[in-house]
């Protein structure tokens, strides 16, 4: 049974004629009916019944048909994978990120990834709080967390590096404050809170939840406080570089600040983890081939974590 065999017995089938298939696939009539008589004899089956005004599947034909097109659809996909392999990607990608690590790490990716596809373009809309991606018609985001509240069947999730939030206060307050010892010390010292990306109006940002990093032992609940907080994490940076207190922070972000020494490491032995950053995408059947390769991009480029070399001092 050859590839014809199959478009055959569906236009048979779509028309219900065979004078009408015929013209469908540019065939004389009678060339319909001997390829038909033919398959039929192969295949030791009747796979129409024929009338003089209608011609209809038998249960066997039927059966055929439903293969021939999983088939059919199968072949399509193969000759269209290879055929995008062959072509340089093109198209419009729209993305949506965080504003801080959109800007410091993904922005330059971005750059380079579509100067090496420079038929592609970019858009990346930068937001604290992550957009329904069907809805406004988003390839997807890189986000510093899992989206919650998804079935698989509609969500899909990509890891695309480890990152950790560490605690960190500038050199002038710890040396007029003192440097605590253990995590329940923090109760102790002035405490710079962030409250972003949330829509809950119940969620607590008073609380640190910090894991041992030699023994990955259970993670521990602290209660914190502080005179100063804010939705912006910019300015709860700031307020830590003006000595104003202890962050908890992604280290993506405060690396150069480490490497300059304007910030130290409070409890080093001890950091918040769920702060990877993960690629976030609608489900969709097939993925272009501009968006696998983006990601794909992405993964090898964020692996290394690069903002770990950006922490160490030079």
């Amino acid at each position: 049974m050859e590839r014809s065999d199959l478009e055959l017995v569906l236009a048979i089938r779509q028309h219900g004629s065979m004078t009408t298939a015929a013209r469908a696939l540019r065939l004389a009539p009678s060339v319909v009916t001997k390829r038909l008589a033919a398959l039929e004899a192969q295949l030791d089956l009747r796979l129409f019944q024929r009338s003089t005004r209608h011609v209809s599947p038998t249960p066997e034909g039927d059966t055929l048909c439903e293969r021939a097109a999983e088939l059919l659809r199968g072949f399509r996909d193969v000759e269209a994978e290879l055929r995008e392999r062959q072509a340089e990607p093109t198209g419009l990608v729209r993305l949506a990120a965080t504003f801080g690590f959109g800007r410091l790490w993904l922005g330059p990716a971005l750059a380079e990834f579509q100067a090496r596809h420079p038929r592609l373009q970019i858009q990346l809309q930068l937001t604290e709080q992550l957009p329904d991606l069907a809805v406004e018609g988003l390839d997807g985001a890189i986000w510093l967390w899992n989206a919650p509240g998804h079935r698989a069947t509609e969500w899909v999730s990509r890891r695309l590096a480890r990152n950790q939030r560490v605690l960190v206060a500038a050199p002038a307050y710890l040396r007029t404050h003192g440097t605590p010892a253990t995590p329940e010390e923090l109760a102790q010292h002035a405490c710079l809170i962030v409250r972003e990306n949330s829509s809950d109006p119940g969620q607590r940002f008073d609380s640190w939840q910090l894991q041992g990093t030699a023994t990955r032992g259970p993670r521990l609940r602290v209660a914190v406080r502080g005179p100063l907080s804010s939705n912006s994490g910019e300015l709860v940076r700031d307020w830590c570089l003006a000595g104003h207190g202890i962050m908890l922070r992604s280290l993506w972000d405060i690396a150069p600040r480490l490497a300059s020494g304007e910030l130290v490491r409070v409890l080093p032995q001890y950091v918040m983890p769920d702060a990877d950053i993960h690629w976030l995408a609608p489900y969709r059947p097939q993925v272009p081939r501009r968006i696998r390769l983006l990601v794909d991009f992405l993964a090898q480029e964020f692996r290394a974590e690069p903002w770990r070399a950006a922490a160490r001092p030079a």
